[in-house]
């Protein structure tokens, strides 16, 4: 990414991993709704009209979003999407089925690409449009990736529609028992994430875009990681971190691709 971009694409980025982990950070229902409403009263002051850094809680992240909103002028709107999402999740708790999962994606992920457009300046339907689908693609991804996660808070976030026309139970999910079933399970799931990576893949958008969508490669990298384990996704080998990661992105960026 940029110079000129890669300091406010950080605090979005940083914004967005403040509200994301709160429901892995507590079991407590209560305590993680006052978290998240703590970040909704933040961005409440951000926008509130005369509103000046003395009325910003003491907290960096939140210090250095009011500095880049009033600098780039982020719509308001996908910030709070990246709060009310989570926040609708912690009531529902489940997913009843993969159409479900793509709207969460939709208000949890394509946002922060949304931002990152706008920080790049970029006004282009087609970076909207592709933004769209790797937010999708990620957020599902997101749902495979942390089913470790998942299962120890007793959450099972696998579509609910799924799961039962393949005859899996949810204790099957949260004991992490492998079989036939469950392979086809996260087959149609992991197959939806591809679908979506692949269609932004094909969109044509402007360069600038392409750095800011780098993150593709990552999502790519756990799918054909996925695939090689013949989508065991309670194999331990998906959860090792991609040494090659970074060499890769940076690969990538010098091709200009993602």
């Amino acid at each position: 990414m940029t110079k000129s971009i890669r300091s406010p694409a950080l605090v979005v980025r940083a914004f967005n991993v403040e509200v994301a982990r709160i429901q892995d950070q507590t079991t407590d229902p209560q305590t993680a709704t006052f978290r998240l409403q703590f970040w909704q009263d933040v961005l409440t002051n951000i926008y509130k009209k005369g509103s000046d850094f003395q009325n910003i809680p003491a907290n960096p992240v939140a210090q250095e979003l009011f500095k880049i909103c009033s600098c780039y002028t982020l719509p308001r709107k996908h910030l709070e999407r990246l709060v009310s999402s989570r926040s609708n999740l912690l009531k529902t708790r489940h997913f009843r089925s993969l159409e479900d999962i793509e709207r969460y994606a939709e208000d949890a992920v394509s946002p922060v690409y949304y931002l990152l457009l706008n920080v790049a300046a970029v006004k282009d339907i087609h970076a909207d449009h592709a933004a769209s689908h790797l937010g999708k693609a990620q957020g599902i991804v997101n749902i495979l990736r942390s089913i470790f996660v998942s299962n120890r808070h007793k959450i099972v976030l696998l579509p609910m529609e799924i799961l039962m026309r393949n005859e899996i139970s949810q204790e099957e999910v949260l004991r992490g028992v492998d079989s036939e079933k469950m392979r086809n399970v996260v087959f149609e799931i992991a197959s939806r994430a591809n679908s979506h990576l692949e269609k932004a893949r094909k969109i044509t958008i402007p360069k600038i875009a392409k750095q800011v969508f780098l993150p593709a490669i990552s999502v790519d990298k756990y799918l054909t990681k996925l695939q090689k384990q013949n989508f065991n996704v309670f194999d331990t080998t998906l959860q090792r971190q991609n040494v090659a990661l970074p060499f890769n992105l940076y690969y990538n960026r010098i091709l200009n691709k993602y």
